[in-house]
């Protein structure tokens, strides 16, 4: 008797997940083709690296904008939640520290261009710029605090002081494609290990 609720039930749920599947599969293309080709690049290019229709990007992302920002709260969701994970899989906290800012490195080269589109007078702006202290400082002081309670770096150092350090190295990888930000950033991981 409920057999036919259920079954429409279940479908509508089906027709969710994929939804949501291809919500992710577009946020990540989309996040892969704005690194190798800005933000500017053609749309078509995104739906090809996703393997969805140009319809459906339209359907979940009616405007370039409204792309750019899902993909900003994307990559910065990612980003929070891989620090917990290689906090516990990795084989000192200092490892995973080093692998959390090689992440942040990646989300930086994003956000770059997505600062172009967004300029700091837009109110969305503000908000996403919230949303990513909110979300990603936290877990930059978490890691800061394994580490330096294993004695692997120094103490009292700061996630958002970090952050902004090695935001400031990713900048100048925008103009000069000699720039080796990922390099330098290494430079300044190792700098904060404790002196032996």
């Amino acid at each position: 008797m409920n057999d036919s609720g259920q079954g429409a039930g279940s479908a509508a749920g089906s027709q969710r997940k994929d939804a949501r599947r291809n919500r992710q599969s577009l946020l990540d293309a989309a996040a892969a083709v704005f690194v190798t080709s800005g933000v500017e690049a053609p749309v078509r290019d995104i739906a090809a690296k996703a393997g969805v229709g140009m319809g459906t990007i339209y359907r979940h992302f009616p405007t370039r904008a409204d792309l750019i920002i899902a993909v900003y709260r994307h990559q910065v969701d990612a980003c929070a939640e891989a620090g917990p994970v290689l906090l516990a899989s990795c084989a000192s906290p200092y490892a995973a520290l080093g692998q959390w800012i090689d992440l942040f490195v990646d989300f930086l080269v994003t956000k770059h261009g997505l600062a172009a589109v967004l300029q700091p007078d837009n109110a969305g702006f503000d908000t996403l710029h919230a949303y990513f202290l909110d979300r990603l400082v936290p877990v930059c002081n978490q890691l800061l605090d394994a580490a330096a309670g294993r004695g692997e770096i120094r103490s009292g150092l700061e996630g958002l002081e970090l952050m902004r350090g090695v935001g400031n190295l990713c900048v100048g990888a925008d103009s000069d494609p000699r720039y080796d930000a990922r390099r330098l950033v290494g430079l300044l991981i190792a700098g904060l290990r404790q002196p032996q």
